[in-house]
């Protein structure tokens, strides 16, 4: 049964009321409270039962037939929202907006929230040591803007990009952005490469919010920024009804800030996550994560990710790292305290988005208490940050909110005695009626005289006044009781102030849970008011936190302090790959790496497995380490400052683009050679392997030419093409290194030692004996060697000119042709036939001439 096939008007009253508002959320899976069930009916509840393997049922909704219906319990939806969103829809929640009780006929219901992939705020569904991303993308034809937010923690940022949808695509996956908002004129191959390729939701929507929330913006001038910004808080806004009352202004960044990682280099580098498995572990944010809070781990991943160019900050951080390498008796207490902190940013984005339980504020009570004696530390390190340590909203916390409380806010056992004076007479009330009853019985036998009057109660009248027959004459008028019951020997009576009380113990329940969640919102909007001094605590934290771990780093793998020079070189003693030193098996072998200003590039050679690709990789993480601010895993450290690092290291097909290795090799290449300049670093791990021989060959030795003598960048070209090495010669700014191995017996044993010059020999037959290939193929592979040895000795023998060796250098600047010259100044268009025969003539005189 579909929903626009039913007639409306035979509907029930509550399906009417659900067709009305699932009208105005179409695309959203609509989870619709009843009582103490989110259902879902129609097509919603066909999906949500497949999705979430639940049984589809029926409801009567005044059809001949049962609707669809699918329900889950509303104490437990999360992780059914959490499995739908992770599969790309988007969820409506729609909740009753009336107490029941207090309602005559339908209880009034509405949307009060939209969930999708991107806009995710409970911490249980979120990853703690990620940002979680919502971008807006505006084309100007020249120009991508990128307006990307982080709705949990409450950060939002704008930036620039030159119009390459590579570069766009690129940047929304080094910032793992999960969801982007489009106009619906977008490019369509740009949408089905977001959507189809990389699984990245998309949402299209043509509206900017305009009258809201300028305050996050009003500081940006440019109004491409501006309009970017402002449609993706409309999508915010009014399609997901957020409240953004958490966010901080829109910070603008600024590429020429930034050492600039494509998203090749940042896999390739394996920064963040490994390329086999896609994981944390092993990555080299895994090792450098020492972090005590969640905050902390997401800012030094910003930093991992943005590496610094201004010489000055980079300085700022190394400063502060020293002070804690020496002070270390403070950074132990630090991090000890820092332990104690909660995620402020995302108990922040819960405050604002609704969402928040009693539980979120004892942790928030947990972090601020531990803020004076964090304050008091950055006094002692002399570090420049003034940390607010929240002592009003400490206190409220602590008179106010019970140390165990309920998951959910509409059960009680929320709020402290002695907080709220009517609050605790209900509890008194709720504890002890017997306490009470005994109390105002001797209050009435001293206010009337009757000594023998009681208090009692029975289901039947509730409580009552019972008088014996011979004291009913002391029961004056102006006491205004009233008889209720008369028995053998009594008379039962209530009074305005009986029956008063009487409602208060039989509603105590009741009001003390109706009282407490409305005092418990107080205390929430309280907060709420010191929602942007939260998110500058912790801001400071987060840096704190991220400083120490790197200061921890520092102590624990020996990393040092490096030297940052101007003057364009490159000089690291014994330097090592961090990671693989960790987690390797055998003793690390360091190596140094030297590029004074006459030399920009190493041409590496060595044998498969000797490690090549390692030593390439940590010079291009020592960089990384060096700008993000962090101290280096070497002996000694003189480097520059880098703005661009491009990589092509390691050989896999695109599966999902379906492009070969050999394409993704010249693209990779393509980037590098068109976007770095001479301040940049490039690594080719063996450039070229993906094609035939010659062609390989030939294109690595032209490539190396060109970043040689044209770019000049600083560059590490590892190769088994040993014809290249002949390069060092013609090229003075190339080096020849290699690699080291020891072959005695037959056997290769890998040294792992970079020294100077060049190798000849592969040793590839020998890894495959380490792979285990059986001795019969290694044996004919040797008899075939050999004789492909002896050719190409021949070959070279016979050699006469130097001209046709397969290292060419590049041509210098060739002469001008002015017969082509002439055709460039030509516009056929518009030209008319005469003067197209005319300029024809000219060219063939010319020609003769």
């Amino acid at each position: 049964m579909r929903r626009e096939d039913v007639k409306r008007e035979e509907l029930s009253p509550m399906m009417q009321q659900y067709m009305d508002i699932k009208d105005e959320y179409p695309q959203e899976l609509l989870f619709f409270r009843l009582g103490d069930f989110y259902e879902l009916f129609f097509e919603d509840g066909e999906t949500a039962s497949r999705e979430l393997e639940l049984t589809l049922t029926g409801k009567n909704a005044g059809l001949k037939e049962r609707v669809p219906m699918c329900g889950v319990p509303f104490h437990a939806v999360t992780p059914y929202i959490e499995k739908l969103v992770s599969k790309g829809y988007k969820v409506a929640i729609c909740e009753q907006l009336e107490d029941p009780k207090n309602t005559k006929g339908m209880v009034k219901r509405g949307v009060v929230q939209v969930i999708s992939k991107g806009t995710i705020v409970d911490p249980t569904l979120l990853n703690e040591h990620d940002n979680h991303y919502i971008a807006s993308i505006m084309d100007f034809n020249y120009l991508y803007v990128l307006c990307y937010a982080d709705i949990s923690t409450g950060s939002i940022n704008v930036l620039g990009l030159p119009h390459s949808k590579e570069k766009l695509i690129s940047e929304i996956l080094n910032r793992k952005i999960l969801e982007v908002v489009l106009k619906e004129n977008t490019d369509v191959e740009l949408i089905g490469l977001l959507k189809g390729s990389y699984g990245i939701e998309v949402s299209i929507e043509e509206n900017s919010l305009e009258n809201e929330y300028q305050n996050l913006y009003e500081n940006i001038e440019d109004e491409r920024y501006k309009e970017c910004i402002k449609h993706l808080l409309y999508y915010l806004v009014v399609k997901e009804l957020k409240d953004l009352s958490h966010m901080s202004p829109v910070n603008i960044l600024y590429a020429d800030d930034y050492l600039e990682m494509d998203i090749h280099t940042t896999r390739n580098l394996e920064l963040v996550e490994t390329l086999r498995l896609k994981e944390r572990t092993y990555s080299l944010i895994w090792l450098i994560d020492k972090c005590k809070t969640s905050m902390g781990s997401r800012k030094l991943k910003t930093w991992l990710m943005n590496p610094l160019k201004n010489k000055g900050l980079i300085t700022e951080r190394y400063d502060k790292i020293d002070k804690l390498n020496n002070e270390f008796i403070i950074k132990d207490k630090l991090r000890n305290a820092l332990y104690e902190i909660y995620d402020i940013e995302r108990i922040a984005g819960k405050l604002a988005c609704g969402n928040l339980n009693a539980r979120d504020l004892l942790q928030l009570k947990a972090s601020l208490k531990v803020l004076p004696e964090i304050s008091e530390m950055i006094k002692e390190l002399q570090f420049d940050y003034s940390l607010n340590t929240h002592e009003e909203i400490y206190q409220l916390l602590e008179k106010s909110i019970y140390e165990n409380p309920p998951v959910t806010v509409k059960e009680g056992y929320l709020i402290k005695e002695g907080y709220n004076q009517e609050l605790d007479e209900l509890k008194s009330i709720r504890k002890g009626g017997k306490t009470f009853i005994a109390d105002f019985e001797n209050k009435l036998k001293e206010s009337t005289g009757i000594k023998n009057l009681k208090v009692g109660y029975n289901k039947v009248f509730g409580y009552y006044i019972e008088i014996t027959k011979g004291q009913i004459k002391e029961v004056k008028e102006d006491l205004h009781w009233e008889r209720r019951q008369t028995l053998t020997n009594c008379e039962r009576y209530i009074s305005p102030e009986l029956k008063e009380k009487e409602a208060m113990i039989l509603n105590a329940e009741e009001k003390i849970i109706d009282l407490e969640y409305n005092l418990f919102i107080e205390i929430k909007n309280r907060i709420k008011k010191d929602l942007l001094k939260l998110k500058e605590t912790a801001e400071i934290l987060s840096e704190l936190d991220a400083l120490a771990s790197l200061s921890v780093c520092a102590d624990e793998y020996h990393f040092v302090r490096p030297t940052l020079n101007e003057e364009h070189m490159i000089e690291i003693k014994n330097g090592r790959h961090p990671v693989i030193e960790k987690v390797g098996n055998m003793e690390y072998v360091s190596n140094d790496c030297i590029m004074d200003s006459s030399i920009n590039t190493l041409l590496i050679t060595g044998p498969n497995m000797s490690g090549k690709s390692t030593y390439m990789r940590q010079l291009a993480i020592m960089i990384i380490l060096a700008q993000m601010g962090s101290f280096v895993p070497a002996e000694s450290a003189n480097l520059p400052i880098i703005d661009k690092i491009f990589t092509r290291i390691g050989a896999s097909d695109d599966l999902v683009s379906g492009e070969s290795t050999f394409m993704i090799e010249m693209k990779e290449a393509k980037n590098a050679i068109v976007g770095a300049t001479e301040n940049s670093l490039i690594l080719f791990d063996e450039l070229g392997r993906g094609t035939a021989t010659y062609d390989g060959m030939s294109l690595a030795s032209a490539i190396l030419e060109y970043i040689s003598k044209k770019i000049k960048c600083k560059t590490l070209f590892s190769t088994h093409y040993h014809e290249l090495v002949d390069m060092e010669r013609k090229i003075p700014t190339i080096k020849n290194v290699h690699v080291s191995a020891k072959e005695e017996n037959g056997t290769v044993t890998f040294l792992h030692k970079v020294k100077s010059g060049a190798i000849d020999k592969s040793y590839g037959i020998h890894v495959a004996k380490l792979a285990g290939i059986p001795n019969e193929i290694l044996n004919r592979a040797q008899e075939i060697l050999n004789v492909y040895e002896q050719d190409s000795k021949k070959k070279k023998e016979n050699k006469q000119d130097d001209s046709i060796q397969l290292t060419m250098l590049f041509e210098e600047e060739q002469t001008k042709d002015p017969i082509k010259e002439k055709l460039k100044e030509l516009d056929p268009l518009r030209m008319t036939p005469l003067e197209a025969i005319n300029a024809l003539y000219e060219l063939k005189e010319s020609m003769k001439k």
